[in-house]
């Protein structure tokens, strides 16, 4: 009975001691599902008007920007700046280019670019909010 006891105890101890990486890599696959927005993104269509209807249109080698989980962000959108931080709240995505003296036109009155961002299955929608677009438009872009 006493090797039966110790057997058992000795059981316990080394299954307690054996550690995974399941935990972990769950977190870090889980990133981008409890910030959908890291990652890469690509645009691939914009919803614009010609001063009629508006309708959709495909974009061949559309910008890209790659948001990071620690809020910084990269863009091939303007070549004299690639690179700020950004923030979302109340489904607004505020992008603060980290580039002294550089503008874009597009800033709101604190100097950043902001959007209204709607998260679908396979895409996001950007509608600018900085500027007003008088006939609507809108820009989706596709995880990479």
């Amino acid at each position: 009975m006493r090797y039966l006891l110790y057997f058992v105890l000795a059981s316990v101890l080394i299954m307690s001691s054996c550690s995974n990486n399941y935990d972990t890599l769950e977190t870090e696959d889980l990133s981008a599902e409890n910030d959908p927005i890291i990652g890469k993104w690509k645009l691939v269509e914009a919803y614009i008007s010609s001063g009629g209807p508006q309708y959709w249109v495909n974009i061949e080698n559309g910008e890209e920007f790659t948001f990071t989980s620690n809020g910084l962000f990269s863009s091939n959108r303007f070549s004299e700046c690639t690179n700020g931080d950004f923030s979302i709240e109340s489904n607004e995505l505020i992008l603060n280019y980290s580039c002294n003296e550089f503008t874009t036109g597009f800033e709101n009155p604190e100097g950043a670019i902001t959007y209204k961002i709607t998260f679908e299955s396979n895409y996001i929608l950007l509608t600018p909010t900085s500027v007003i677009c008088f006939e609507g438009c809108s820009y989706k872009y596709v995880r990479k």
